[in-house]
Parts: structure tokens; sequence; C-alpha cells
């Protein structure tokens, strides 16, 4: 967590609040203080204030942290007033409807893809992304739709903050393996995860531009090369990009973030 220590106590009690919510269920003290670098005392004190404040809710009778309820309300709100989702929403039912495949909408935040929708398959196949989840940009068939699109400066920026870990054999593992791939991906207007990031899981994708060019997100068909090939995913390319331009229409004139690349 020593990331957060650059900015003092508000860091650290960021990077607590994410720590505890990044295990996925209720944890005890001594489960947060194996992977906390704070010192007992310190972390002790956060955890107090947090529950004080409601962003986390303890279980006396457990002994165990989870989010609290301002904690939900503020990320509803966040998710209301900055993401794509709210207006996404009907377009994201019309292609799940109509296709039966499984829909993805992300954003770009920090280098890393933030999934902020999700329909799933007539015939739901288990991957790792779910709303809410963060996936790396380098290897994700939205990220590289939205990594395409960044003027160099932040694509440079971007690069930077990648892991370049291999997942697959597929994996792109250098940032210039990646760029040589970007221009296609401007020609084109899609991006394909080839099993890069998980084994058998293919998608296609599209970036959702504004009238800039700029990427606002971006949206992907996935599935399993136990269902399809990519030859089979390049055929949704045209309700993709129907999509991507409803959406960036009516994301016209919302005070929404561009996808952000901290320096």
């Amino acid at each position: 967590m020593s990331a957060g220590h650059t900015d003092g106590t508000v860091g650290k009690a960021l990077g607590l609040l994410d720590m505890v919510v990044g295990f996925g269920r209720p944890v005890r003290f001594v489960e947060v203080q194996q992977v906390s670098d704070m010192p007992k005392a310190t972390l002790y004190r956060l955890l107090q204030t947090l529950t004080n404040q409601r962003m986390l809710s303890y279980d006396e009778e457990r002994s165990t942290y989870q989010p609290g309820l301002r904690l939900v309300q503020l990320a509803h709100s966040a998710w209301r007033q900055v993401t794509l989702a709210p207006v996404a929403r009907p377009h994201l039912d019309a292609l799940s409807a109509k296709l039966g495949e499984t829909v993805h909408l992300a954003q770009l935040d920090g280098g890393q893809v933030l999934y902020i929708d999700k329909r799933n398959a007539t015939r739901p196949i288990s991957m790792f992304s779910d709303a809410g989840k963060i996936g790396p940009g380098y290897c994700t068939g939205v990220g590289k739709a939205m990594l395409a699109y960044l003027p160099e400066a932040e694509l440079a920026r971007a690069l930077s903050q990648q892991s370049w870990f291999g997942h697959t054999e597929h994996t792109h593992t250098t940032p210039d393996s990646l760029r040589n791939e970007l221009p296609d991906i401007r020609r084109t207007g899609i991006s394909f995860d080839r099993e890069e990031h998980e084994p058998t899981i293919i998608c296609i994708a599209v970036p959702i531009l504004d009238a800039t060019q700029r990427p606002l997100g971006a949206m992907s068909i996935t599935s399993s090369t136990l269902r399809h090939s990519l030859t089979d995913l390049e055929r949704f390319a045209p309700d993709l990009h129907a999509t991507a331009s409803a959406i960036a229409r009516d994301a016209t004139g919302l005070s929404l973030p561009i996808n952000t690349v901290i320096a």
C-alpha cells in the first residue's frame, strides 16, 4: 500500500479502503494486517475512521470488515454521473437481445480497463470480466481499442503503466509488440482479444469515440473458442459500430471524463 503514502493520511485511508474491498468478502483485522505495511496502531485507527464514516461496516459478531452503505451510495452516484453506463444501458440491452452474446462496456482509467457494465450471453461463459472489475489495458479487446486512439503522449504514459505480464502464449509482453497492432486497429476500427488475457476467451471490440476521435470508452462481444472463431466474431462488427455510434451520440453534451492516463 506504499503508493498511498505519498498522499498522506487520505491516500493511506483510500488505499486501505481499496484493500478491504479487494478481498471480495468480509475480512478480519488480522487478514488486512498481513497484506498491509502500516503499523498495527495506524491500521486500526484508519479502519475505525472508515467505519465511523460508514465507508466500511464492522460485524461485531464475526469481527469482520466489509464495504459500508455510504460507500455503496457514493459508488452508485459516481456510476450515474461519470460513466457511460446510464447512457449506454438501453443500447446494450438492445444489442444483447439481438445477438444473444456477452457484451462488455468499459472505460480507461490510469491505463487500465474499468468494466462498467455487462450483459451475459444467452448461454453464459465463465470469464474474468464483470462490472466493477479492473482489467489490463494491453491484453484485452476493449483496452486495445481505447489505447489505439489515445494521443501519442497519453499512449506512451499508458503503455508505461502496463505490467506486460504474459497471461497466455498470445499476450503482448512489450510495448513495441502492442504498438505494431495499433495501426490496424485504427484502420479497421476494431480490435481483437486473441486469447491474450484468458485461455479460450476471445472478443471483438470497438471504441466509443467523441467528435474529436478521443475514446470515451469501448465495447465488446466476448465468447470462447469452444463456440466461436475470431472470424465468427468479426461478423458482429457492424452491430458493434452502430451501437458505439449511438452511445457516442447520446453522450454528446454530457460531462463525462475523457479516458484518463495518470502521469
